[in-house]
């Protein structure tokens, strides 16, 4: 585990508000010479604290406005690569969250529309294992980097 100091986890949270700063605005703000927050960057990125750079993306604009989770019960004998892979084969499955307990998965969604939300579900449900779902429309969205 690599040790961050303050100015480290100050150049995360700026990398995270935009990825695309410079290093230069970012030294700026931290204090440091540019050639210094490039080396001290490029230390988290061959340590594996950055493990890459992202676009974020309007979802609403491409027409696919509507968001889910749906948590999914699998039969006893699925193992957790089978989960895995019955709901990745779905597109409009986001991400899927393999969890401990009751439920065997949280499966992230991006629809267009109900109807389309439907289709998805029931897509997942005739997959052959799984037991029973239950699904969670979002209304809204906040997250910390």
């Amino acid at each position: 585990m690599q040790e961050l100091d303050d100015i480290d986890h100050t150049l995360l949270r700026l990398l995270h508000e935009d990825g695309r700063r410079t290093f230069a605005d970012m030294a700026a703000t931290v204090g440091l010479s540019t050639a210094a927050v490039k080396r001290r960057v490029d230390r988290m990125r061959e340590s594996g604290v950055i493990t890459g750079f992202t676009v974020q993306v309007d979802h609403k604009k491409l027409g696919w406005a509507v968001e889910a989770f749906s948590e999914i019960r699998y039969a006893g004998t699925a193992s957790i690569s089978d989960i895995v892979d019955s709901a990745a084969r779905q597109p409009e499955v986001q991400a899927v969250y393999t969890l401990a307990g009751d439920l065997d998965a949280l499966v992230q969604v991006r629809v267009r529309d109900l109807a389309h939300l439907q289709e998805v579900i029931d897509r997942i449900r005739r997959s052959g294992t799984v037991t029973g779902t239950r699904t969670l429309m979002v209304l809204g969205r906040w997250t910390r980097g």
